[in-house]
C-alpha cells in the first residue's frame, strides 16, 4: 500500500476575503469557516483567532490538535467514519499543510484542567507546537448538550476545520512530497533484513470510552481486540485522539514519529517495516491478559517480527499492560523497545517504572509528571472562557504533561531521565 503526501509548507497565516494559499501563507476566509462548522446545530457560534511562533500567546485548555490535510480527489476519504465513508485509510494522495495547525479549544473544560499551547518561554522549546502557526477555534456548543455529546461536536469540528483549510491545496504544486510505501509482512527482496513492527495503545478503558467517541475508523473501541493496522493507516485520518488525548494529539497519529522513523529506517534498507497493531488498556486482569496474548501472538504469528516498538495512552494501567504485551513478545523470541512516561511525582525510579521484568531492558523515557516549568504572565491568551483567559494569563507553575507537545506519549520528546 503506498500514500504520497503532497507537502505544502506554511510560513505565515492570517485572515481574508477568500481561503487560499499566498505562496506560503495560508490566507483564511474567518466567515466562511464560521459557516461551515455552524452547520453542525449542536454549535451556537464559532471564536478564532491566531497564535504564531515566537508570539506573547498561551492557548487553552486544548481538546486536540490537527494538522491540515485533505485526500486528493479520487484517492479516498477524509478522516474515515468520522467526516467521510469508511474507506481504507493510507493511499493515494493527501495534501498537507505542513507548518500549520487547527487547534480545538474546549470552552467546557474545568479551570483547574491545564492542557496548554506555550508559543514563547522555555516550556516552548521543548513542544514542536510552538513552532507551528495555529488557527485556535473556539466551538460555543448548546449548554444543555450533555458533556459527550458536546465532546462529539468539537471533535467534527476539528477534522472539518483541518479539511476545509487543507482544500486550498488541491490545486496546488506541492513543495515536496513524502511516500509511504510497505507490501508489510510479504514484501520481496528483503530477506536479510530484520523485521520490525509497532504496537501502539489507542485508548485505556480505565475511563470507559463514551458513546460517540470516534477513535478508530470512527469506532470508540468499546469491546476491541487488538487489530492489525497497515502503518499508513495511522498516518491518514483511520486513528484520532480520544476525549481526553494523554498526550497523544491527532496531530502526532498523522506524524507519528515512531512509525516515520521506521520508514526512513524502511527506505534505507535498514530494516522491513512489516506493520503495526493498535491495542487499548484493560480495566481488568482478565482483560488484560487476553489483549496483550493477541497483540504479542500477532507481531508473531502474522507478522513475523524480529523486533517490536511499543508505546502506551495514558497512565498507570497503561504502563503495565504495555510493559507484559513486551514480555510476551520477548518470551516469544521477538526484540523489544518500550517507550514509557511516568506518572509519579517522588522523582523515584522504582516508582515511574511500574514493572520489573529483566526480559523488558531497552527503555525509552518520554518525560512525565514530576518536571515543572514556571511560565511567565502573557499578552494574549486565546481560551474557551472569561475565567479560563484569567486562569492562564498569569505567571504560573505547570507541569510538563500540562504543556502540549512536551512528554508526547507517541515518542518524540526532549526530555530524559537521570538516576542519581
Amino acid at each position: 500500500m503506498e500514500l504520497t503526501l503532497a507537502i505544502h509548507q506554511i510560513r505565515a497565516l492570517r485572515f481574508g476575503d477568500s481561503t487560499h494559499l499566498d505562496g506560503s501563507t495560508l490566507v483564511v476566509d474567518q466567515a466562511s469557516l464560521a459557516t461551515h462548522l455552524l452547520e453542525d446545530p449542536r454549535l451556537q457560534s464559532v471564536e478564532m483567532d491566531i497564535a504564531n511562533p515566537g508570539e506573547a500567546c498561551r492557548i487553552g485548555v486544548v481538546f486536540d490538535i490537527i494538522e491540515p490535510r485533505a485526500k486528493a480527489s479520487g484517492a479516498g476519504s477524509d478522516y474515515p467514519g468520522i467526516l467521510g465513508p469508511i474507506a481504507t485509510a493510507g493511499k493515494g494522495t493527501t495534501h498537507v499543510l505542513r507548518g500549520a495547525a487547527v487547534t480545538i479549544v474546549d470552552e467546557a473544560a474545568p479551570v483547574n484542567i491545564s492542557k496548554i499551547v506555550e508559543m514563547t518561554g522555555p516550556a516552548s522549546e521543548e513542544s514542536p507546537y510552538s513552532v507551528l502557526h495555529h488557527l485556535a477555534i473556539v466551538p460555543h456548543t448548546d449548554p444543555n448538550l450533555e458533556r459527550h455529546v458536546a465532546q462529539n461536536a468539537l471533535r467534527l469540528a476539528s477534522v472539518k476545520a483541518s479539511v476545509f483549510l487543507a482544500k486550498a491545496a488541491l490545486d496546488q504544486q506541492p513543495d515536496s512530497t513524502e511516500v509511504f510505501q510497505s507490501d508489510g509482512p510479504t514484501q520481496a527482496g528483503r530477506d536479510e533484513l530484520p523485521r520490525v513492527a509497532y504496537i501502539g495503545q489507542i485508548h485505556s478503558r480505565q475511563r470507559v470510552a463514551e458513546v460517540d467517541e470516534q477513535i478508530l475508523y470512527g469506532a470508540n473501541t468499546a469491546g476491541m481486540v487488538p487489530v492489525m493496522l497497515h502503518p499508513n493507516e495511522w498516518l491518514d485520518g483511520g486513528v484520532v485522539s480520544g476525549y481526553q488525548n494523554m498526550g497523544v494529539e491527532t496531530y502526532f497519529y498523522q506524524n507519528h514519529p515512531i512509525i516515520t522513523e521506521l520508514y526512513r529506517w524502511h527506505r534505507e534498507g535498514k530494516v522491513t517495516l512489516v506493520g503495526t497493531v493498535a491495542t487499548m488498556a484493560a480495566s481488568d486482569n482478565e482483560d488484560r491478559e487476553r489483549n496483550c496474548m493477541l497483540a504479542s501472538d500477532m507481531v508473531k504469528w502474522n507478522l513475523a517480527a524480529d523486533g517490536v516498538a511499543l508505546t502506551k495512552y495514558g497512565g498507570g494501567a497503561p504502563h503495565a499492560d504495555m510493559a507484559l504485551t513486551a514480555r510476551l513478545c520477548e518470551e516469544s523470541g521477538i526484540y523489544t523497545t518500550v517507550q514509557v512516561s511516568d506518572m509519579s511525582r517522588d522523582r523515584q525510579a522504582e516508582s515511574a517504572l511500574l514493572f520489573n521484568y529483566p526480559e523488558v531492558d531497552a527503555i525509552i523515557y518520554v518525560g512525565g509528571g514530576d518536571t515543572y516549568w514556571n511560565l511567565p504572565a502573557v499578552e494574549k491568551v486565546v481560551a474557551g472562557s472569561p475565567a479560563m483567559a484569567a486562569a492562564l494569563e498569569v505567571a504560573q507553575e505547570i507541569s510538563a504533561g500540562g504543556i502540549c507537545g512536551v512528554t508526547s506519549q507517541q515518542g518524540i520528546s526532549k526530555l530524559r531521565c537521570f538516576v542519581y
